[in-house]
């Protein structure tokens, strides 16, 4: 959501500062500044300023990352700030504020469980709302009316205006793919995203909402902003460069991806495409990467596991296979993402997916 909101209000002419995490290749691409990554020198002068200020006190890594993009935003006080909050908004450093234009509320599901007391959705979205500010909230579509109903439960107290999908705003395809956007303010036909998956018009049309309802943007800010967003790892369709150049006439789509909600969006998305699919896949231990794969079973032609190069959290692809032989899937193992691609080139008119960690579209990144 932070980069479809950023990429429409930057065409009503806002100027944004936007931070973000984790990153794929760098650090610089977490700190975007007056619509601009920062370069690598400047961020090295902000980390070792952030250390001078730390003195011996102590903070997280994350933390200091952190307290890096505030302290440089304060050059930009008439830009936007848009701040991605972490694992958990309770427990962020992005809930220290007082104050806020808006709270934009993602689609919310089962992760990162290792984290909790209260291991169930009911936590989940105890730790991302508890802390949210007293302005506006807009919620995005959530997987059932069940967690939206427990989002709005958990609101209850919190004075802010809220909008809610499917209440409040919404979003549609039709079959002859035009897309309508719908709210309170009137109904605007849209073009074609620039994301794939029709599970980011959700992430759409809260960023519309916001910037409808708080920023006033024209109809026009809209439609030329949402074919206009730029979002790495999200089925990103790789078009050039030396893996495209091993797989062949074949597609090949990275998504980092990696809980059940994400897996059932890009198998959705396999289905709609009707073409022949493999899977490549590597994730982290902590993950359901049982659960995972399974959402894959019916709609991929198959199933190749590799290790996620320099992760030590990562899974094995022999233990991997070891936890999903049961789903009853031909799988294979590849020495390499390389290995793995190029295997791909056999068939034609295909399409090679690489899912299950940002740490693995990272490297498939740096490796093209």
């Amino acid at each position: 959501m932070a980069y479809s909101l950023k990429s429409i209000l930057n065409q009503a002419g806002y100027k944004c500062n936007l931070y973000s995490s984790p990153h794929l290749q760098f650090y610089t691409e977490r700190y975007v500044f007056n619509d601009q990554e920062i370069n690598e020198d400047d961020l090295i002068d902000l980390l070792n300023d952030v250390e001078k200020a730390l003195g011996d006190d102590e903070a997280t890594v994350f933390e200091i990352l952190t307290c890096a993009f505030y302290k440089y935003a304060e050059n930009f006080k008439d830009n936007v700030n848009i701040i991605e909050s972490g694992l958990f908004h309770s427990a962020d450093p992005s809930s220290v504020f007082k104050s806020n234009s808006c709270t934009l509320l993602g689609f919310i599901g089962i992760d990162h469980l290792q984290w909790l007391k209260d291991k169930s959705i009911d936590g989940v979205i105890h730790e991302k709302t508890a802390k949210l500010l007293n302005s506006n909230i807009f919620v995005n579509k959530q997987e059932n009316q069940e967690i939206r109903n427990k989002i709005e439960k958990a609101l209850i107290n919190n004075s802010s205006n809220k909008y809610f999908f499917g209440r409040d705003f919404n979003i549609s395809k039709s079959e002859n793919s035009f897309i309508h956007y719908q709210d309170e303010l009137g109904e605007v036909l849209l073009p074609e995203p620039n994301l794939l998956g029709d599970h980011q018009l959700g992430n759409i049309s809260t960023s519309i909402a916001a910037s409808r309802k708080i920023f006033n943007v024209k109809d026009n800010h809209i439609k030329k902003g949402i074919t206009k967003i730029e979002l790495k790892a999200r089925l990103q369709e790789i078009k050039s460069g030396k893996l495209k150049e091993l797989i062949g006439q074949n597609r090949l789509i990275i998504d980092g991806g990696h809980n059940l909600g994400a897996a059932r969006a890009i198998s959705n998305w396999i289905k709609q495409q009707k073409k022949e699919t493999h899977l490549i896949c590597g994730m982290l231990k902590d993950k359901d990467v049982e659960g995972f794969v399974g959402c894959f079973i019916e709609v991929v032609n198959s199933i190749t596991l590799i290790d996620i190069p320099n992760q030590e959290s990562a899974i094995t692809k022999e233990e991997f296979k070891n936890k999903i032989n049961k789903l009853g899937k031909q799988i294979y193992l590849a020495n390499s993402i390389e290995e793995s691609i190029k295997s791909i080139s056999k068939y034609k008119d295909s399409i090679g997916i690489v899912a299950g960690s940002l740490y693995l579209c990272g490297e498939v990144l740096n490796l093209n």
